[in-house]
Order: structure tokens, then sequence, then C-alpha cells
């Protein structure tokens, strides 16, 4: 909220301090390193030939592509494009920095570049495209990893996270945490066992609400705390707890109702509201400040700003999924798929579960 509200107040900084959303990146690896990995990983172990193993991870490559980079690289442009049209204020920083920022965007090192210029230079408006330069890192990493590490893996995965759930957190070690990541694969493949379905928490059944507000509210509490060492890896393991709970499809958290359908319509927007609320946060600054070039900016401004900062982002987002992810993601579906089978149409023995895949 910082880069929306330039003005401090005791309560703003308060509700910063414990709503900034800082542990939604992890709860978002998580949940991303389980969904990818249910499909991807079982494909890829009962692959007969290496062959069919490279065919496999191409294909998934493609639909992940086609699924992230269309909007990631739209918005990248888009800011660019704010920093010199739309800039009056200075709100969206120099040309510079935003451009470098750009180009590590696209080339998938923003996590790197973060890391370079945080505390010592500007690093321009898409700085969150660091989390998905991290992502996009693991995702090219994994299978190759499931190939050679096969019934290594899990062992692989488990000492990555020990590892960092026990380390000194140092600048690069943060820009490149996958515990989140790794523990949602481990969940995908504990997924598949028999002990999995034992645990079945069919306590949850009515108090599954209050689990959800319950590790919220801790992950609030602890990103508040501001220790920087433990932070993370607590926000991945009460991130995977959360999956885990809701990796059993028994509608827990939330009862059938409104709420439930706003939550669903958010998550489904969920990368496009990612991408784009920095940019709209900077944009309603600038319109704030065309409009009332003689005002310093105060808490008179809060529902101003809250307003239409609101609206943009609801109604760019919305945009976004149906002009853009949507067709985008199904053109890769199509794309992945010709790839998968052959030009001949015929169909590998490892293509059936790809028309599955959430990657």
């Amino acid at each position: 909220m910082d880069n929306l509200f330039t003005w401090k107040t005791p309560r703003l900084e308060l509700f910063s301090a414990y709503f900034s959303g800082g542990f939604g990146v992890d709860l978002f690896f998580a949940i991303s390193g389980f969904v990818i990995a249910r499909d991807l990983v079982p494909r890829l172990t009962s692959s007969p030939t290496v062959a069919s193993s490279f065919r496999i991870t191409v294909s998934f490559w493609i639909r992940r592509a086609w699924r992230l980079l269309p909007s990631a690289w739209f918005w990248l442009a888009v800011t660019l494009i704010m920093v010199v049209i739309f800039n009056q204020s200075g709100a969206f920083g120099g040309f510079r920095s935003n451009l470098a920022a750009t180009v590590a965007g696209v080339l998938q090192v923003a996590n790197i570049r973060f890391a370079e210029t945080f505390g010592q230079s500007e690093y321009g408006v898409s700085f969150v495209y660091w989390s998905l330069s991290l992502e996009e890192q693991f995702y090219f990493l994994l299978p190759l990893l499931v190939i050679v590490g096969r019934r290594f893996l899990p062992y692989l995965l488990l000492a990555l996270v020990l590892f960092q759930l026990f380390s000194t957190r140092t600048l690069l070690g943060i820009v490149f945490r996958s515990d989140a990541l790794a523990l949602g694969v481990l969940l995908a493949l504990w997924y598949r066992q028999e002990t999995y379905i034992m645990v079945r928490p069919a306590f949850l059944k009515g108090w599954g609400t209050l689990l959800l507000l319950g590790i919220l509210a801790s992950m609030a509490f602890v990103g508040a705390l501001k220790v920087v060492a433990p932070v993370f890896s607590l926000f991945a393991l009460l991130s995977i707890l959360l999956v885990w709970a809701a990796s059993y499809d028994m509608d827990v958290f939330l009862p059938h109702g409104r709420l439930r359908k706003l939550l669903l319509w958010v998550g489904a927007r969920s990368y496009a509201i990612y991408l784009i609320h920095v940019p709209v946060f900077y944009m309603t600054r600038e319109i704030w400040f065309r409009l009332s070039p003689d005002t310093v900016p105060d808490n008179r401004l809060f529902l101003p700003y809250l307003f239409t900062a609101g609206l943009l982002l609801t109604v760019l987002s919305e945009l976004n999924f149906r002009l853009i992810e949507v067709p985008f993601r199904r053109r890769g579906a199509e794309i992945s798929q010709r790839f998968l089978t052959g030009e001949s149409g015929r169909p590998h023995e490892e293509g059936d579960g790809m028309q599955r895949s959430k990657g």
C-alpha cells in the first residue's frame, strides 16, 4: 500500500505492517508448486524414454510461456509507455531504470536485478516481476530435476526446504527462496500415496473457516515482526498447511454464497491483479496529481485514491483476463498438445494427461 498512499499516518503504518500482503507470494508459490507438480511429475516419472520425457518437458514449457508471458510482457510495455507519456508527477520513476527493469522482466532475471538494486538504486515500477522470474526459473529446472533425480526427487526437495529453513537469509537467499515451491511439489508427490488419504482432515468440516482466518492472521503477525531470517520459512510452512487442507476438495474454508463467488472471481484473475496492481497505484497518483496539482497528498485523498485504484484494478484485470489470458492460454494449450502428439495427431503414451495440466 506504500506505493499508493505516499503519506504516513499511524493507522496506515499499522495496516501496512500487518496486511502488506508479503505472505501472499509464498502462498501463491505453494499453490503453484502443488497444482503443477501434481500433473507434471507423474507424467515425467512414468515416461518410458528420454525422448518422450523431453517432449513432455518442452510441451510443459510451451504452455507456461503462452499462459504467462503475453500478460507479463504487455504490462511491461504499458508501464514503459506510462513512464514516457503519463508521468508528470514522477511517480513512475526514470526511463533508464524502468527500461532496465523491463529487460530483466522479459529475460526472467528480475529477481537478480532486484537483489542488485535493493537499497542501492531505483528498480523501476515492475519490481513485482522478481517473483515471476523466480517461479519460471524453478519450473525450468524442475522437469530436468525430475528426469535426472527420479526416485531421489523427494529427498532433494526436502534437503532444499531444510537448507532454507535453517540458513541465514541473505538478500540473494530471499529473492531465490524456493521452499514454498518445493513444499508444494512435495505435497503433490504425497498426494498419490495411501498415507495421504489416511490423514484426510474430516474434522475441518465446520471449522475450516476458522483455520483459514487463523493461519492468515498468523502470517500477518509473523510478517509484522520484521525478523527476516525465519519469516519466509514460516510463511512457506503456513502456506503449505493451507494448501494441504484445500487439496482434499472438501470445501471446508468457505460456505457457498456471494463471498465464495467473489473470491473465486479474484482467484481466477489473481495473476492479472498481481501484474497490474503496482502500475495502477502509480496511475492513481498521477491522475490525482493532474486533477489537483497544488494539493499535497494527505488523508483527505484516502478514499479518492482507494476508489480510483480499486476501479482501475477491477476493470483492467477483467479486460486482461478476457482479452489476453484466456485466448493466449487456449492457443498455448493447442500448440503444446500439437507438439506433444506430433503433427500426425497420433498421441504418444504420455500425451493424455496434458489436457489436464494447469501449467
